[in-house]
């Protein structure tokens, strides 16, 4: 019945008289609502007619909650995220990402050569190796992001009921890349276990993005586990690519051979 509660959380929605555009985050069938305002402070959840349980039971919790729950990789709380709420920072967030990974390469390759040359010419040589290595960062990741759409799209008939929505689960992608931001206290706070916990956060970003591809397209653990797969082979493959020209080209590109980012 109604009861008077916390404010469900900002972006969340209420009754809509349209088309669902929600969804249950228990079992994923769709909802035309989250919950009904009877005024006063008076709110009553929806339940979901398929699970009998609460629509989404996050829009009254705490945000750190939420993403508590998002870091444990819990899908409910990937689909209150994605289906739930209007959140529109995604391309912020990618942007951001890119800036920590480039940093990160930045930061190995100053820290791996050594120059001679005068302070204005290794002024400008050190930015623009933090421009290209912004460059080279944002292609792996565009190759990433390929090699998962173009194994879904050969995947199709397999990968949902509903007609695939691409569009989310790039959003989903780039949301469930957060990770990337704890690269630059890695290297802010560098200790001999630095290397380890780099890969430690490599494993966590596509732990993220495999939840975020099996949430965003209802698809089982198999199918999004081959996507991610596919995307890493892709990657490394520019990777390879990137180390064979840079060989060539210029050889203070080593980081490579180390750096698994």
């Amino acid at each position: 019945g109604g009861r008077s509660g916390p404010r469900p959380s900002k972006g969340s929605g209420g009754a809509v008289l349209g088309p669902c555009r929600y969804r249950c985050i228990e079992c994923n069938e769709e909802a035309r609502e989250l919950y009904r305002d009877y005024r006063h402070g008076v709110l009553k959840i929806t339940i979901c007619k398929s699970c009998q349980k609460p629509v989404d039971k996050y829009i009254e919790y705490d945000p750190v909650i939420i993403l508590i729950n998002a870091i444990l990789c819990k899908a409910q709380a990937y689909r209150h995220i994605l289906f739930n709420t209007k959140i529109n920072i995604h391309g912020k967030l990618c942007m951001f990402c890119l800036l920590c990974e480039a940093y990160l390469r930045w930061w190995q390759l100053q820290d791996s050569t050594q120059n001679t040359a005068p302070d204005d010419l290794i002024r400008y040589a050190k930015e623009w190796d933090f421009y290209r290595m912004f460059a080279i960062a944002s292609l792996e990741q565009t190759a990433f992001f390929i090699g998962i759409f173009t194994f879904l799209w050969a995947e199709r008939p397999r990968t949902s009921k509903r007609k695939p929505h691409f569009i989310l689960l790039l959003k989903a992608l780039l949301l469930s890349s957060y990770g990337k931001l704890l690269l630059i206290p890695a290297v802010i706070w560098e200790h001999d276990y630095t290397p380890l916990c780099l890969k430690l956060i490599k494993v966590f970003v596509l732990t993220s993005n495999f939840q975020a591809v099996r949430v965003a397209l209802s698809i089982n653990r198999k199918l999004s586990l081959l996507a991610i797969l596919s995307g890493l082979l892709l990657e490394s493959s520019t990777v390879c690519l990137f180390q064979r020209l840079e060989w060539d080209v210029s050889s203070d590109c080593a980081i490579y051979k180390s750096q698994d980012f």
